[in-house]
């Protein structure tokens, strides 16, 4: 593993007129690498995947809209499209394609979908627990009882103020025990740049409450599949044994694409990148490299 640690530099561009936030790693004349995180998570925490990638590729993490250090949105409607147009717009802004993408959970799912749109642009494809997802995405219901739940649970999102910690030890621990497997060191960083101190000294998450309410209108489970089979790139899903997130559908996803394999991880859960740090690595460069 690398020894020396690097620093990334901050940068922002604009999306839908919102200034978003995204990181690079340096190595700009190396193949770029865009990391895509997951849901209520933030761009640092793929820090020690780009310490260890960096001196191979260009990288780029992104924070997406209501994330990390991008702003939120006004009116708070996040959608799986709108996620899309951040990743469209960072790649196209920073003239990454063709370019290689590791995502994850929600940035999976995200980036996916946008490999569907402009299979030109990738080259290849990791994607950590990205083909599962909330059954509520793609549920069936009639439009008028899903928009009708979808302003009640906005509604309901807006009455809510967002969690807040006493301290920084008091974040950690909810971090902390939200994944187990999860080092001291790790915890503790994802929560220190995952959190903002309030003016009355308490600490409270970064990501926007409203991002826990999905826009109404989404893609079904047969054109998200279709999406799927329109990327011709080589994507290798991986998945932690331990998660329960489409824990029946895992092994099945890959069948949509037209070139894809599926690695199961052992001794992790959702989060493998972090849980198995060295097995993801290892399985990430051999895939790369092929």
């Amino acid at each position: 593993m690398t020894t020396d640690k690097a620093s990334p530099t901050s940068h922002s561009f604009y999306s839908q007129r919102m200034r978003l936030h995204y990181l690079d790693w340096g190595n700009p004349t190396a193949p770029p690498l865009l990391l895509v995180h997951g849901g209520r998570d933030h761009c640092r925490n793929w820090d020690w995947v780009a310490q260890e990638l960096r001196d191979e590729y260009h990288i780029l993490a992104l924070d997406f809209r209501g994330h990390g250090d991008s702003e939120w949105v006004q009116g708070g409607s996040y959608g799986h499209s709108d996620y899309i147009y951040d990743v469209a717009q960072l790649v196209h802004q920073q003239n990454l394609a063709p370019l290689n993408i590791i995502a994850h959970s929600l940035g999976g799912a995200v980036s996916l979908r946008y490999a569907g749109l402009y299979p030109e642009n990738i080259n290849k494809m990791v994607v950590i627990e990205g083909t599962g997802g909330p059954p509520s995405i793609y549920s069936s219901e009639l439009p008028h009882i899903k928009v009708r739940e979808w302003i009640e649970a906005i509604r309901k999102t807006a009455g809510r103020v967002p969690k807040r910690y006493a301290s920084l030890d008091d974040a950690f621990s909810r971090m902390h025990a939200e994944n187990s497997h999860l080092r001291e060191d790790q915890a503790r960083h994802l929560t220190l740049h995952g959190s903002n101190q309030n003016e009355d000294g308490t600490y409270s998450w970064k990501f926007d409450n409203y991002t826990h309410v999905m826009s109404p209108f989404n893609l079904t489970e047969d054109q998200t599949h279709d999406l799927w089979g329109r990327i011709e790139a080589p994507v290798l899903l991986v998945s932690g044994r331990e998660s329960n997130l489409g824990k029946d559908k895992k092994e099945q996803a890959a069948q949509y694409f037209q070139n894809a394999q599926h690695k199961m991880v052992e001794d992790a859960g959702h989060w493998v990148q972090h849980d198995q740090l060295d097995e993801f690595l290892g399985l990430t460069r051999e895939f790369f490299a092929d």
